[in-house]
């Protein structure tokens, strides 16, 4: 049997994860009600982050609790990878004692040079590239208020960056129409945008690109590694702020999210965040539910 990875949304087929989003609503449903389930009982996962982390390391170690399991969390000044050990060995080493390793890391290769050599199921917990798990989170968000985002308008704005990356690849599996707004030097990857460009288009305006949309996103103006250009970030990216001028544009019943954290007053302001539009406290603790429902994915 060949092992499964969730480096991408393209590790997965739209069948296997809208079967992983349904799952995940029938966790959430039993999560509310107390009820839990040990179907990982003494399975282990491990964490490797390199890049630090909040929403991804606590909802990976509260899932594989709830779920029976247990986590163990590596960052690399307590582990040998500081020291300098090789990541192909690493992975051939920690794949020898868990069951299914998380990787947060930097450059996708790293990843998948990672993968390459593990033979437990390997996700990607953020790359300089893609944040799928994010993803899972978003769409199962959107369906939870909305239903099927198939067909839907959903606007990108700010930086080309790795979440954008994953909405393109997000938008040619589920069939949705995306718009990305950014300054012409912030433009997403040209090779990932060839993959998706039946579903995405480009578009420097914004008050043209979220004319009718059903779903606004953004993101920090500066990712992880990147906070030295924040200075010049922020005035380039101004223009592309989601304000309660930019959502008055909007469907009367579009939604908010951003993946957090939020820089208040920078890509988001406070009114829009803390909105009646905004669900990104749902779609951050829905973080929980779809890891879990991914997990089962993976190991049963």
């Amino acid at each position: 049997m060949s092992i499964k990875n969730f480096l991408t949304l393209d590790s997965l087929s739209r069948n296997e994860l809208e079967s992983i989003i349904n799952r995940a609503l029938e966790l959430k449903k039993e999560t509310k009600q107390g009820e839990f389930k040990t179907t990982l009982n003494n399975r282990v996962l491990g964490m490797i982050f390199e890049k630090s982390s909040t929403r991804t390391r606590v909802s990976f170690e509260t899932g594989m609790a709830q779920l029976g399991g247990h986590a163990i969390y590596l960052a690399p000044t307590g582990s040998q990878i500081g020291r300098g050990e090789p990541l192909k060995d690493t992975a051939r080493v920690l794949s020898k004692m868990v069951d299914c390793i998380m990787l947060r890391t930097f450059e996708h290769e790293r990843l998948e040079q990672f993968a390459s050599y593990s033979n437990v199921p390997v996700i990607n917990g953020l790359s300089d590239s893609f944040h799928p798990c994010q993803l899972l989170a978003d769409l199962l968000t959107y369906q939870e208020a909305r239903g099927s985002i198939e067909d839907k308008k959903v606007v990108w704005l700010g930086d080309g960056n790795n979440m954008c990356h994953s909405y393109m690849n997000a938008a040619r599996i589920f069939n949705f129409q995306l718009v990305v707004v950014c300054p012409e030097e912030f433009l997403p990857n040209t090779e990932i945008l060839k993959s998706s460009i039946k579903n995405t288009i480009i578009e420097h305006d914004p008050h043209n690109a979220v004319e009718n949309a059903d779903l606004v996103v953004t993101d920090v103006w500066a990712s992880m590694g990147q906070e030295s250009e924040h200075i010049d970030r922020k005035e380039k990216f101004m223009k592309y702020q989601v304000n309660s001028e930019i959502m008055s544009h909007t469907k009367d019943d579009a939604l908010f999210m951003h993946c957090l954290p939020a820089h208040r007053g920078e890509e988001v302001t406070e009114d829009v965040l803390e909105g009646p539009q905004s669900i990104v406290w749902e779609e951050a603790g829905n973080r929980l539910h779809s890891q879990k429902a991914l997990l089962e994915f993976l190991l049963i």
